[in-house]
């Protein structure tokens, strides 16, 4: 009994001792984040319904311990725990907006050790005070957020820092020289951002880096010298920036470098010796910038070498020198080399090889069997002279996924085994001379993504895909396809180009499902029917090309249902009618909508998309798919379309290009026109306007093609700088009345009269008064001047002959003596 009492007793003793030093995370700690939890949520967090909703952070609540929570992470400090790590990786509720205010209470955990608060979209500044308290940290991660303005000098004051990353934010500003203070850093990376000025030399001090990553931002400057200190460096990503002069001639001092990428860049000089001493290396990327000189044959020598890109800049390949590898590579780029004559034979023995691009060489002869039979990944064979037929085992290969032999004189048919090629995304095979049928087995390729076969000589119709194809952008154009417009595609499709075929009849109805198609280009083919309603039911539409299909009717009011509408070009057609006021309502005419990424932009290889030809100013030209997104215009010209032009138009305040000539609008030109404020060319021509010219037009001020001629016009030309560069008469011939600077005519209410000249009116009655002013003064004048006349000739002697006999006999003896 004795015993079992003393067993009780020490077990309540070993009890209470539990209970009075519990390993539970301080109260301070677990309030701060349970305040964090409040914050990021809002109403959500004391919501227990919406705990399925909240992720890891569900767990957190005020009745259990902080250091059973999911995303902590705590350590055993003496009698009690502290937290040391928080992994709260993509907790943010989708659809809000959090700032990095959040933070505030976890700035008070200042045992904090490892934080992570990656993919969380989380907005505003890195907030420095706050993360100066986290004095212990040795892990950050901030990836992948909307995080903005300079990185604060107090994050460079951390010390114990091992790992850094603040990578694809908005980060601007320069990199401080306080970098250096990261003296245990062995990560730093800041891939994606906009930071700028040149790589601090001081980084060369952080001699524990293992990885240095500074992609896509803005640095510019030379490579510091000082970089060649760490040599500890295992990784070194600067492309994507604006660095320049030449790389380092002893960077192969790095011996341990297994990744170096200087790709995008704008490095000079030759690729340095030295780097035949990087004996891990692994990949090197040196292409697009401009480096020069022979490509040194050792490259291939490096066993470890795996992939190597140097295309696209102006370095040169020996043709004369054989190539023996001792690597096995998988991947290589050497896009304008100048590679000349049939692609390299020893690249038969590179039977790893995923990837290859040969672009934009000198290449010769056809597409080699052995080629085909390598089970590629990426061939990229465009812009090279490349002959024959293609061999059917290229489709038969299973890992084939990109095909771009663009730009070559290839011919003959497509092999029927095209459709065995199943997981082919990109199959570019434009500008070439295939001809014949396309087969049907081409919507086989369930993974198809980018289609592009414009410019050869294809005939026949063109394969139905089925409802779930994957295709995305299909490009046939210039081609001599025939029957009705194709329009079975998958719901994917955003890019569809059938332009310059022999498409006929109406376009179908079932376009209208294709309820994400962003481009619709059909110019240059052969049909019929008036204007399709339903088009107005493709909301998602940006660029919309019928020119030259021989369309008639209307044009239907519902087009302006189509808010992100960027380009519409209706011209050469038979429309007829007023052009409709709600055009005035195109929401991406008036504020250009941000647009999916490009295809470039998405593949990591150059993926050319053929240019969208417009008529601008006055000529054909092509649009780059790469900047489409900045072009805005408008064309219905040359069609029979009559009334007014909609003052509506003037709100279209994005539009760079309106052209409504050749047409029969009447009345005025909307004063509304001024409104348009990035507007480059303006085509009004060959109408029957009249009026005036707006004054308006002297706010145009980026006008740099205008076009008014042959209408009723008149009246003063507007001026201001950019008007009066307008001086070509043949802008405004042909028209009523119109004068101006422009032109050398002079208005007449500028006509200024002589300064002595006089008015008609008064010059009127001068000219009677000048009359009856002669008469009372020529009548005394002729008597007098008559009076003296007949003195000299004796005329009044015969009369006083007749009247006074002695004075006649006076005066004549006087006139005797005077003529003796």
């Amino acid at each position: 009994m004795a015993n079992l009492s003393l067993l009780l007793a020490t077990l309540l003793l070993s009890f209470s001792i539990l209970n009075s030093t519990c390993l539970c995370c301080p109260e301070d700690q677990k309030a701060a984040l349970l305040e964090f939890k409040s914050l990021v949520l809002g109403d959500l967090a004391d919501n227990s319904s919406a705990d399925a909703m909240l992720g890891g952070l569900g767990t957190w609540n005020s009745s259990s311990d902080c250091c059973r929570w999911e995303m902590v992470r705590c350590r055993s400090r003496g009698s009690s725990q502290e937290v040391t790590g928080l992994n709260l990786s993509n907790i943010f509720p989708l659809d809000s907006i959090v700032t990095s205010d959040v933070l505030t209470p976890i700035f008070q955990i200042r045992s904090l050790m490892t934080l992570d608060l990656s993919y969380n979209s989380m907005q505003g500044e890195i907030l420095g005070t706050g993360f100066a308290n986290l004095t212990r940290l040795t892990y950050l991660d901030l990836k992948d957020n909307n995080l903005n303005g300079s990185i604060p000098s107090q994050l460079f004051n951390l010390r114990y820092l091992e790992f850094l990353d603040l990578s694809t934010n908005a980060i601007e500003g320069k990199l401080s020289s306080s970098v250096a203070g990261l003296k245990n850093l062995k990560q730093l990376i800041l891939d994606e951002n906009s930071i700028q000025g040149q790589i601090p030399a001081e980084i060369g001090n952080l001699t524990n880096l293992h990885k240095l990553l500074l992609r896509q931002n803005k640095f510019s400057g030379g490579i510091p010298l000082s970089l060649l200190q760490l040599r500890k460096l295992e990784t070194m990503d600067l492309q994507r920036n604006s660095l320049s002069g030449e790389i380092p001639d002893d960077i192969g001092t790095l011996a341990n470098i297994t990744i170096l990428a200087l790709s995008k860049n704008a490095l000079t000089g030759a690729i340095p010796q030295s780097i035949r001493n990087m004996t891990k290396l692994v990949t090197l990327r040196l292409d697009s910038n401009v480096l020069s000189g022979e490509i040194p044959t050792w490259l291939f020598d490096l066993q470890g070498m795996k992939s190597l890109y140097l295309g696209g800049n102006k370095l040169k390949w020996n043709d004369n020198v054989s190539i023996v590898p001792k690597c096995m590579l998988t991947e290589l780029s050497l896009r304008s080399c100048s590679v000349r004559g049939s692609i390299p034979l020893w690249l038969s023995t590179q039977t790893e090889l995923t990837f290859l691009d040969l672009s934009e060489n000198e290449l010769e002869g056809t597409y080699p069997q052995w080629l085909s039979e390598l089970n590629l990944g990426t061939v990229i064979l465009s812009d090279n002279m490349l002959t024959g037929s293609l061999p059917p085992p290229l489709f038969e290969s299973r890992n084939l996924s990109v095909l771009v032999l663009s730009r070559n004189n290839f011919s003959g048919e497509l092999p029927e085994t095209i459709g065995q090629s199943t997981s082919v995304m990109v199959l570019m095979l434009s500008s070439n001379n295939f001809s014949g049928h396309v087969p049907k087995s081409i919507s086989n390729i369930y993974r198809l993504l980018v289609l592009d076969l414009s410019n050869n000589s294809f005939s026949g119709e063109f394969p139905a895909f089925d409802s779930d194809s994957l295709v995305g952008h299909v490009d046939i154009s210039s081609n001599r396809f025939s029957g009705e417009v194709p329009s079975s595609f998958g719901v994917t499709i955003l890019m569809l180009s059938l332009s310059q075929n022999k498409f006929s009849g109406q376009l179908p109805q079932n376009l209208s499902n294709l309820s994400v198609l962003q481009h619709l280009d059909l110019h240059d083919n052969n049909l019929t029917g008036e204007f399709p309603a339903f088009l107005s039911q493709l909301s998602s539409l940006q660029v919309l090309n019928l020119r030259n299909t021989a369309l008639e009717g209307s044009i239907t009011d519902g087009l302006s249902n189509l808010t992100s509408l960027q380009i519409l070009d209706l011209s050469n057609n038979n429309l007829q009618g007023k052009i409709p006021s709600s055009f005035g309502n195109l929401q991406g005419m008036i504020d250009t909508p941000s647009i999916l990424p490009t295809l470039p932009e998405i593949f990591s290889f150059p993926v050319e998309i053929q240019d969208l030809i417009v008529n601008w100013k006055n000529s054909k030209r092509g649009l780059s798919s790469k900047s489409l997104a900045i072009y805005s215009l408008m064309d219905l010209s040359n069609n029979q379309l009559s009334g007014e032009i909609p003052s509506s138009l003037g709100s279209l305040k994005g539009l760079k290009s309106l052209n409504l000539s050749y047409n029969q609008l009447q009345g005025n030109i909307p004063s509304t026109f001024g409104n348009l404020e990035v507007l480059e060319t303006l085509d009004l021509s060959h109408n029957s306007l009249s009026g005036k010219i707006p004054q308006t037009f002297a706010k145009l001020q980026q006008l740099t093609s205008l076009y008014l001629s042959n209408n009723k016009l008149s009246g003063r030309i507007p001026e201001s700088p950019q008007m009066d560069r307008q001086i070509d008469p043949v802008i405004y011939a042909n028209n009523s009345g119109l004068c101006g600077v422009q032109i050398q005519v002079v208005c007449p209410e500028d006509v200024q009269p002589p300064p002595d000249s006089v008015p008609e009116e008064m010059e009127k009655e001068e000219t009677g008064m000048f009359s009856w002013k002669a008469t009372a003064i020529g009548y005394p004048v002729g008597f007098l001047s008559a009076t003296a006349v007949m003195y000299v000739i004796g005329y009044f002697n015969s009369v006083s002959k007749s009247s006074a006999p002695r004075a006649k006999s006076s005066r004549s003896n006087k006139f005797r003596d005077h003529g003796a």
